[in-house]
């Protein structure tokens, strides 16, 4: 990620903030965080800000076209370009398949699907106007899930989310490669997080994965990070499957 200004949305926790973090270790040179939770998102920036970096915030539903693209120019101006964006925010509600709800379709539908569409087209609003770093105006990495390609028990809206975004995905990239911008998707599998350690997911993980162990947030992660930084000129339209075998594609 040397030299290059990202935007996380979804930054304050999780993945994203890890993602976060590790692209300033990588070399950032800005980092900007669009989240609903300022002091999450405020932590997640520290880094940054101990090393002198240029960094913002801005809070918005990303639900809201309108609110999206503002939420992205603020950051965007202050950061004064934007090189990489990933889109991380999601909800992942559990629900067996016969009593989701219409608003709870709602819910997933709006965050996952609509807040990545509308950060991705503020983003490629900005990337086109930039100058080139390169042969590439930006990277737009996308986190979707295995779930998108494998189905389980009380997860069915999450599912078709994750499944809408890796089109989506396909879909930008297509139309934004001439402006020189690269569009790909990282599809994580269980992870190890303290979430799982707390509600016993391990022993489960472990014996989905043929590496006999769920994956670490931080291998995750570097993929996001190799999608999303420099060492990417060429992969577009990708959706990259990071389970440790859990599925084949």
């Amino acid at each position: 990620m040397k030299d290059l200004s990202v935007i996380v949305v979804g930054g304050g926790a999780g993945l994203g903030a890890l993602i976060a973090k590790m692209a300033v270790n990588e070399g950032a040179a800005a980092l900007g965080i669009i989240d609903l939770d300022r002091e999450a998102a405020e932590a997640a920036l520290a880094p940054a800000k101990a090393r002198g970096l240029p960094t913002a915030f801005s809070s918005c539903d990303i639900r809201s076209g309108s609110a999206a693209r503002a939420a992205f120019t603020e950051v965007a101006e202050t950061l004064g370009r934007v090189d990489t964006l990933v889109n991380s925010a999601a909800i992942f509600p559990r629900k067996p398949l016969l009593e989701i709800t219409d608003e709870e379709w709602d819910a997933s539908n709006g965050v996952n699907i609509k807040g990545s569409y509308h950060m991705m087209v503020a983003a490629v609003q900005q990337m086109r106007e930039q100058t080139p770093k390169g042969q590439v105006r930006g990277r737009i990495v996308n986190i979707t899930s295995v779930d998108a390609f494998k189905a389980h028990p009380q997860n069915a809206h999450y599912a078709a989310t994750k499944a809408a975004v890796v089109s989506l995905t396909r879909s930008f990239a297509h139309e934004v490669a001439p402006q020189g911008i690269l569009v790909n998707s990282v599809a994580p599998a269980g992870m190890a997080t303290e979430r799982a350690r707390e509600q016993g997911f391990l022993d489960e993980l472990a014996k989905a994965s043929p590496l006999g162990r769920g994956g670490e947030p931080r291998e995750m992660a570097e993929w996001v990070l190799m999608a999303g930084g420099p060492r990417n000129t060429y992969m577009t339209g990708e959706n990259i499957i990071v389970s440790g075998g859990y599925i084949y594609a």
